[in-house]
């Protein structure tokens, strides 16, 4: 009985004098054999055994980086600098709820942390811990009862991303005007070069649960992208289970990329709400609902991370697009003057686009970033709002593996006739391939030409239409600029005011225009080709015919895509006995967005009214000539030139066609 008694004393007395720091050595190795890389601890090691809820400290920790970290030598980075120090780490945990399986921290606390971290353009970080091919997890820290972050120091570089982050990070508790604390983590410093704070909030720590649903709120301010957030961490705290009501604002969905990983198109300023859940790898955002620019947009989306590149897929719809909403997703900046919502990007893209008068953006593709992640994305605008032109809806489905992005079909529809096909980006190669297949059918000339005084089209009748085309480059402008293909676009029949079909190839004046347009009699339009093949980026006609009823015109020339300017030549010749004949060429040259009207006839002819009158007719047709292809046509038999048009793939209805007259032999 007195040597156990003895012995008891002898352990409690050699537990009281026990000096822990013999133990930093072997704690030192065992953590570096898990990590991979050097850990030491450089201050004391003290231990606290004798509580149901012990508590150990280390003081000066130590943690290296990788060996591939320490031979990069990244910028900002220099090689010997550890992957974190660490002034003091206190850690308390409860030994009753450890054995339920519960583990709670009554505290954390962590003083003076400086981390480093960096992820190389290969995905390799130096926070990952053990094999760097093991499946990645969500975050997942026990239930912690008081976590407390002193003067944390913290410099995030993702070469992958394109990102770095310096700052600072800290967190406590703070007396509420309940009386009650409330968790408190904020982090500050600069997100790339531009202003960054982030602060989330959460319930008393004291009585959390790890059965219990934690809830927080959120808010980060990254430059000009507003991201608030409020919910619940499921099971605390595992970062792979939370649901939260999230609010995403900002002047680009593009520099959305920092924070997500997602190669999101560029946009007008954007606000965006959906309810947000994560389940392990999976984040649902749904009944996601806002606008982008001046388009309202909703739906259902979904995020699966964890692989070699992050998946998105989505299933959107708006009630009403604003058209300058869609073509910023090829870089195209919305128009001045009119009120439209554009970012500060779009605002410099637009300045520029006006200043040299041009039409096919030169926004430049992020190649990198389409090659970083995969994507379906399914979207409907059930109504459009675009001036000048009758269209009436939007169909897109979208699809982005490996690098490849289809759009399949890309369609809109017109009040009459419908505009589909495909376009496939490749961006895998050192330069980006685009193919582009489009059809413009059953659409009709008068819903694309301004009309006239006296209420009545100019023109009217059926117009079919094709582009073939593959490019190469990074941006629209410069894909078009190497272009190859086809380009025909067919008016199998229709009608056109006598007077400005007796006019073609004259300049009158603009009084005489004024005059002749209060003419409404018609004559028919018996056929219209305009067929073009596209080499190198100029579009050469091979053949450009209109055969009315009083005059037979006839044109050539090319359309340069990389300057973006005409140069066309059209010459008509009557089909009737007329006292005074002043057929003479007409010249449509110079840049798409202002091309001008004249006469290849010196000074002969007052020049002025009919170049106005034919210019307000030219721009439309202009802006639709790159959705045509060229057929080898030369027959100017109506027939012949139409079924010609339908064999290159024009979509020309064998009906819609007006029989020639027989030739006279």
């Amino acid at each position: 009985m007195i040597g156990a008694i003895l012995l008891t004393v002898a352990i409690v007395v050699f537990l009281v004098i026990f000096d822990w720091n013999w133990f930093r050595g072997p704690l030192g190795r065992f953590a570096s054999a898990r990590l991979n890389r050097e850990v030491v601890i450089t201050g004391d090691l003290r231990v606290h055994p004798w509580s149901l809820s012990p508590k150990a400290e280390a003081l000066g920790v130590r943690i290296a980086q990788p060996d591939w970290a320490a031979k990069a030598d990244p910028k900002g980075s220099p090689a010997g600098v550890p992957m974190a120090q660490v002034g003091r780490i206190a850690v308390q945990i409860k030994l009753l709820p450890l054995l339920k399986g519960d583990v709670i921290l009554p505290l954390l606390a962590v003083d003076r942390p400086n981390l480093r971290l960096l992820r190389e353009a290969s995905g390799r970080a130096n926070w990952t811990f053990g094999d760097p091919n093991a499946p990645r997890k969500p975050l997942k820290l026990p239930a912690i009862q008081h976590f407390i972050i002193n003067d944390g120091q913290l410099r995030y570089e993702d070469q992958q991303r394109d990102v770095v982050f310096v700052g600072t990070v800290s967190s406590n508790e703070h007396a509420g005007g309940d009386g009650r604390g409330r968790f408190v983590l904020e982090g500050k410093g600069q997100l790339n070069r531009a202003p960054f704070t982030a602060l989330v909030t959460g319930g008393p720590l004291l009585n959390i649960s790890p059965n219990r649903p934690y809830p927080f709120d959120a808010r980060v301010d990254a430059g000009s992208t507003h991201v608030t957030a409020k919910g619940d961490i499921t099971k605390p705290f595992n970062l792979g289970l939370f649901e939260t009501q999230l609010t995403v604002s900002g002047s680009d969905l593009n520099r959305l990329y920092a924070l997500t990983g997602l190669a999101l198109p560029n946009t007008p300023p954007y606000r965006i709400s959906g309810h947000l859940t994560r389940k392990g790898e999976r984040f649902d955002f749904n009944k996601l609902n806002g606008r982008v620019g001046d388009s309202d947009v909703s739906g259902d989306l979904f995020v699966l991370m964890g692989r070699e590149r992050p998946y998105l897929e989505a299933d959107l719809k708006s009630r009403r697009l604003d058209f300058d909403d869609l073509g910023s997703l090829v870089g195209a900046a919305p128009a001045t003057g009119r009120g439209e919502t554009a970012s500060p990007g779009q605002k410099v893209e637009a300045a520029q686009r006006d200043a040299t008068r041009r039409l096919l953006p030169d926004a430049t593709l992020q190649v990198e970033r389409v090659k970083a992640m995969d994507a379906k994305v399914r979207y409907r605008a059930l109504a459009v709002n675009a001036p000048n032109l009758p269209l009436k809806k939007v169909r897109l489905d979208l699809t982005l593996d490996k690098g490849v992005l289809t759009m399949d079909p890309l369609a809109f529809t017109f009040s009459r006739g419908d505009l589909a096909g495909k376009v496939r980006l490749d961006a895998n190669p050192k330069v980006p391939r685009t193919d582009l297949d489009m059809r413009l059918t059953n659409a009709k000339l008068e819903d694309f030409i301004p009309i006239q005084s006296g209420g009545k089209p100019a023109i009217e009748g059926g117009v079919m239409a094709r582009a073939k085309l593959t490019g190469y480059g990074n941006s629209v402008h410069r894909a078009a600029s190497s272009a190859n293909g086809q380009v025909t676009v067919v008016s199998p029949r229709g009608e056109i005011r006598q007077a400005f079909a007796e006019l073609l190839g004259v300049n009158a004046s603009k009084g005489l225009i004024l005059l002749l347009s209060k003419d409404n009699r018609e004559t028919s339009v018996r056929c219209a080709v305009a067929d073009f093949s596209v080499k190198g980026g100029i579009m050469t006609a091979n053949q450009i015919v209109a055969d009315t009823g009083v005059v037979l015109a006839k044109g050539k020339g090319t359309v340069d895509l990389q300057t973006e300017r005409l140069d066309l030549k059209i010459e008509g010749d009557s089909k009737k006995p007329r006292l005074v004949r002043l057929f003479i060429p007409i010249t449509i040259r110079g840049p798409f967005m202002t091309p001008k009207v004249g006469l290849d006839a010196g000074g002969a002819v007052a020049q002025g009214g009919l170049a106005a009158a034919l210019g307000s007719l030219v721009s439309p047709l202009a802006a639709i000539l790159p959705f045509v292809t060229g057929g080898e046509a030369k027959d100017a038999d109506c027939a012949s030139l139409v079924a010609e048009a339908r064999r290159d793939g024009a979509p020309v209805k064998v009906a819609q066609t007006t029989p020639a007259k027989p030739k006279k032999k």
